[in-house]
């Protein structure tokens, strides 16, 4: 580890890694975090001087002794706590015993004094009687099977608990961390800033590794769909810079830059408890789905501890962040021909997945869901998760877009689907988020509002502001305003099936098309 000279951020809080802390810390010059707390480092505090860049430093709740070194007595005294530690910025006064080697905050002796302290300390020694003596020596030799009491105690502690061993002599990463039992109920079971690199080097050196043991097939390694051109491999996803795209229902999506600037999309799944063998075959079938408005799975890693899951990234995010993102004077205007592209890039695929048998949903049908390319083309994404991911993740899922017969999220259906598409229309339609019903006390149930303002023929006061402008297209956008009605109504068999919704989109962007064209001769 201490030959990753690019690392900035380490954290490795929370663990039971023990004994003293190495002074090769100093090789990683570039270190900017260094979190050792809540582990069982004893001794004292190295000298980590070499360490020029370093903002965040904890060393608390560990078995820690000695004097803190002046050049560490900036990080405060939380920095420290849950030690034996002596000096500032503590408050504790170091005893005279303490040791002073260079760099540590101690007394200066007094000038006026001259060489007192020694004349003293000669006559003390030449003081002390045999019984002194023999009464150090009795002492000394208690003191010390009290400590190897001690640490007899703690050891037994240790090897009760659940431990975790990771060889990180591979990791080539600018940040990491390695998630103990301590640290694992911090945001949402993620720890502080978990990356993809970590994820990954976890996975491969600690229980991916005994995974592979235990069922014989040998190293881990990231499995290519046939379609997926292996221009990396999991080494290249541990060098690779990261940042979190969001948690969402089931698990968390990183952005991860490859070694030549390509970027990939690497989803860390949660409350995976099926069997590797039921993960394969369901994975492989997501893996084998092919369509243009389907964001592609290229490949997927499992482990025991470990599943992840590689798309292609999409530039342009979600169809969320589109509608209720940025309200700024520099948001891109979404106009009637964006609006109804989406519409139906997200039907085609939708429907892709509806002709693929008669039990095959998508189950998670949301704006987060549809991801869009530069040229605002959508792409469907978490396709075939529903069925992979635990009962745990699934009860609070699509929070206005569930369809109202469905009282296990985990048993989809493609009518299920079909109400969730027909909000997602609504949704772009009104500009208004679906879920402000479920959230918000003041919220609104956007299907039967939607219906009511109908009723009541106020149908102009349905549509999103931006849209009122393109007049020349109000017959398409109340023809589609129908269509969603049609989708998110009550009943299971009076709604439309998703490939005649995809032919009724299509139709009417045809017609709006038309009526451009004539508007506008060349």
């Amino acid at each position: 580890m201490f030959g990753l000279h690019a690392l900035v951020r380490l954290n490795i809080g929370g663990n039971n890694f023990s004994g003293e802390i190495p002074v090769g810390f100093n090789n990683l010059t570039r270190l900017r975090t260094l979190l050792l707390d809540g582990n069982s480092f004893s001794g004292s505090i190295p000298d980590l001087s070499s360490l020029k860049n370093l903002d965040q430093f904890n060393v608390s709740n560990n078995l820690l002794n000695g004097s803190i070194r002046k050049g560490l007595q900036k990080y405060g005294s939380i920095a420290f706590l849950g030690n034996l530690l002596c000096g500032q910025p503590l408050g504790k006064p170091c005893p005279a015993t303490a040791t002073s080697a260079p760099g540590y905050a101690s007394e200066p002796a007094n000038p006026m004094n001259g060489n007192e302290p020694e004349k003293k300390e000669e006559e003390k020694k030449s003081k002390l009687s045999g019984g002194a003596i023999a009464g150090i020596v009795i002492g000394s030799v208690l003191g010390f099977l009290l400590i190897v009491m001690i640490l007899m105690i703690l050891c037994r502690n240790k090897s009760s608990k659940k431990t975790m061993s990771v060889d990180i002599s591979s990791i080539k990463n600018q940040e990491m961390e390695i998630p103990g039992s301590k640290s694992e109920t911090k945001n949402g079971g993620y720890g502080n800033g978990f990356s993809v690199a970590a994820a990954a080097a976890t996975a491969m050196a600690g229980g991916g590794a005994k995974a592979a043991e235990n069922s014989g097939s040998g190293a881990k390694k990231l499995v290519f769909f046939r379609n997926a051109t292996r221009v990396f491999d999991l080494e290249d996803l541990l060098r690779a810079s990261a940042e979190v795209l969001g948690k969402g229902t089931f698990g968390t999506a990183y952005k991860a830059v490859l070694e030549g600037g390509n970027a990939v999309a690497v989803k860390r799944l949660k409350d995976v408890t099926i069997s590797e063998r039921e993960f394969k075959e369901k994975i492989e079938g997501v893996g084998a789905m092919d369509h243009q408005h389907l964001v592609p799975l290229r490949a997927y890693y499992f482990s025991r501890d470990e599943k992840l899951l590689v798309y292609d990234y999409m530039p342009m995010g979600s169809l969320s962040a589109l509608l209720h993102g940025n309200k700024g004077a520099g948001r891109t205007p979404l106009n009637w021909d964006i609006r109804s592209g989406i519409a139906l890039g997200a039907a085609c695929g939708i429907e892709y997945l509806h002709s693929q048998g008669p039990n095959v949903s998508h189950g998670n049908i949301k704006s987060s869901n549809i991801l869009l390319t530069k040229a605002y083309e959508a792409r469907v994404s978490d396709f075939g998760l529903a069925n992979i991911v635990g009962p745990s993740s699934s009860p609070n899922r699509v929070l206005g877009y569930r369809a109202p017969e469905v009282t296990d999220a985990r048993k989809v259906s493609q009518k299920a689907d079909v109400y969730s598409f027909g909000v997602l229309l609504l949704e772009l339609l009104t500009g208004k988020a679906p879920t402000n019903s479920i959230l918000n006390e003041e919220g609104i149930d956007l299907p039967r509002w939607v219906q009511s303002v109908v009723r009541e023929e106020w149908t102009s006061e349905v549509f999103d502001l931006e849209l009122l402008r393109y007049q020349n297209v109000e017959e398409e956008m109340v023809q589609l305003l129908q269509l969603a009605v049609d989708c998110a109504v009550q009943y299971p068999d009076k709604r439309p099936t998703m490939s005649q919704v995809r032919n009724r989109i299509k139709e009417l962007c045809s017609s709006s098309l038309r009526e451009d064209l004539n508007a506008h001769p060349a």
